[in-house]
């Protein structure tokens, strides 16, 4: 049975050792992963241009999607890279990179504002103009901002936003006071990201992780900010898993159907799901396409938002 809102592929995990955590370097174990997702009837796959330093793109590239299709994003490195010059230069390479596959929805993948966004709109409607991609997304901007941009490739003629990309699980529900009536005003959909809360509501320690994670300090340059913002919620994760064992559901399982049947995204909308092997994948897609959650773990899930959500991160860069 698929699941009620669709999934997509977050691949951040395919790409070269030795690059930004990535887990899977092995084609041939890719390709199992993408022929187990594709074989459950789901059909989208989402990178970065900043995706294992651009292997992850490259991966994609070499593997047979068998028909899906391909969502990427265009990084800020530094200021001026959302200029129009710096957005051509990222598709092209992301499009070099991924051939054969075309690009779907192409990401602002965080917000540039040293470029007036008047100027970086104006880059994006030459690219779609040209064909090389067949819709526009937004990720990691405030709602604010993507009013504005939204109002102002209205106003126009551009090429409009029609997807968030953004973060959203069961305890990092920030989203949901005034981005969600923003996007829907707009007439746009919403992909949740990080539906497991960097992994921690799947019982991830951040003091001992998994070599190679995004929590490892050795091998991530992400680490030490990710630990800097979570570590002090750590205990909190931790104490959630616990209680959600008299109900003989893992984290990782109440989060992943709270968010199919519990959350506010409709059918419309997609889920980004990740694994960093072929068997993770398997129970994450299992998870996703199960049925509601008992009451008494709902309510458990509303009562460690409540007491989490003053501290919770922003939703936005």
């Amino acid at each position: 049975m698929a699941s009620r809102v669709p999934l997509i592929y977050g691949a951040s995990a395919f790409g070269a050792k030795g690059t930004i955590a990535t887990r899977i370097h092995d084609l041939a174990e890719c390709q199992k992963s993408v022929d187990y997702f594709v074989g459950k009837g789901y059909g989208v796959f989402d990178t970065s241009r900043i995706y294992g330093d651009g292997t992850c793109e490259e991966y994609l590239g070499q593997l047979d999607l068998r028909g899906a299709a391909v969502d990427t994003k265009a990084w800020v490195a530094n200021p001026g890279d959302h200029t129009p010059a710096k957005l051509r230069e990222s598709i092209e390479a992301s499009l070099k990179a991924l051939a054969p596959h075309k690009i779907r929805v192409f990401f602002l993948h965080v917000p540039d504002r040293s470029v007036p966004y008047e100027e970086t709109l104006r880059g994006v409607n030459e690219l779609y103009k040209e064909g090389l991609f067949e819709e526009f997304g937004l990720s990691n901007y405030p709602a604010w901002e993507v009013a504005e941009m939204a109002t102002l490739a209205k106003a126009n003629g551009w090429v409009r936003p029609t997807v968030y990309q953004g973060l959203y699980n069961a305890l990092e529900r920030h989203v949901e006071a005034e981005l969600f009536p923003c996007i829907r005003k707009h007439g746009m959909r919403f992909h949740g990201f990080s539906p497991l809360a960097r992994g921690l509501l799947a019982g991830t320690s951040i003091a001992s992780p998994a070599h190679g994670s995004r929590w490892d300090i050795n091998s991530s340059p992400m680490a030490a900010g990710l630990r800097a913002k979570y570590q002090d919620y750590e205990a909190a994760f931790q104490q959630l898993s616990e209680s959600l064992t008299r109900y003989k559901v893992t984290g990782a399982e109440a989060a992943l159907r709270w968010l199919q049947h519990h959350s506010l995204l409709t059918a419309e909308d997609a889920i980004l799901i990740g694994a960093s092997s072929l068997h993770q994948l398997e129970v994450n897609v299992k998870a996703c396409e199960g049925g509601p959650l008992p009451d008494e773990v709902v309510k458990l899930l509303e009562e460690a938002w409540t007491t989490y959500k003053g501290r919770a991160p922003p939703y936005f860069r």
